[in-house]
């Protein structure tokens, strides 16, 4: 570590490619790492391996920005500007059908009014017959939800929810709103996932809260990768049912 710390400092000074190459090397694994969460997003509609170029530019836009006295890790700064990258790069591309983010919307409004009237989680049949499509098309529109809500964090972010670093030392102030909002917003959520599936609460906790990837769940679960990827796609509109407009939380991580 102190070695690195002197070639960043070197770096400061000089902007020696030679010196930005070591970093990029250093630093490469938390490019990896962040692909390899959004693969449960997108993994069937874009190729890991272009995940991970597209993170490397925001890997290398860290390290040219990066300001150390502002009392910021670079793990916890790289790794915002790198799921920046893939993002960014990710709305470029024409696979992402305009209509998705309203048949997403359609599907949440859906699976809302089944479990209302229903007063239980609905099936997948019963979700098919109420949209009115196939029992396949309605499955692969699940699985693309999640897509559709990767895609709209930037919408999210715009709305005045601007990501924040908090310094590594000293005890910033909360103002008493955003610390209520934030209890309130637990609470949500906890209750929001007491109300899944076993399979659903532990794919969530899994992957969110031990930060596992797919294929790592899978292995635990005993399951496919993709049945795991299905189970998580599930979990996910349920809780954007249950947390209305704050569902952006669940895609900040």
């Amino acid at each position: 570590m102190e070695n690195m710390e002197k070639v960043w400092k070197l770096y400061r000074k000089t902007n020696d490619p030679q010196l930005r190459e070591k970093l990029i090397l250093q630093y490469a694994p938390i490019v990896k790492f962040v692909a390899g969460r959004l693969v449960a997003h997108i993994g069937q509609h874009v190729d890991f391996e272009d995940l991970i170029s597209y993170g490397i530019f925001g890997l290398i836009d860290a390290i040219d920005k990066f300001d150390a006295d502002k009392g910021v890790k670079f793990e916890t700064y790289a790794s915002v500007r790198i799921r920046g990258s893939i993002i960014d790069n990710i709305r470029k591309m024409d696979w992402v059908p305009r209509t998705l983010r309203q048949k997403n919307r359609q599907l949440e409004t859906s699976y809302a009014e089944l479990e209302a009237s229903l007063g239980r989680e609905p099936t997948d049949e019963e979700l098919a017959e109420k949209l009115q499509m196939t029992l396949e098309d309605t499955q692969e529109l699940m699985r693309r939800s999640s897509v559709a809500s990767l895609i709209s964090l930037d919408d999210y972010m715009d709305q005045n929810h601007e990501v924040v670093f908090q310094p590594t030392t000293g005890n910033p102030v909360e103002n008493p709103e955003a610390a209520y909002e934030k209890q309130e917003l637990k609470k949500m959520l906890a209750d929001a996932i007491d109300g899944l599936t076993e399979k659903e609460k532990q794919v969530i906790t899994f992957y969110y809260f031990e930060e596992l990837t797919l294929k790592e769940i899978s292995a635990i679960m005993g399951v496919s990768e993709s049945r795991i990827s299905q189970i998580h796609s599930k979990a996910v509109m349920r809780l954007q049912v249950k947390l209305g407009k704050y569902r952006g939380v669940l895609f900040a991580t």
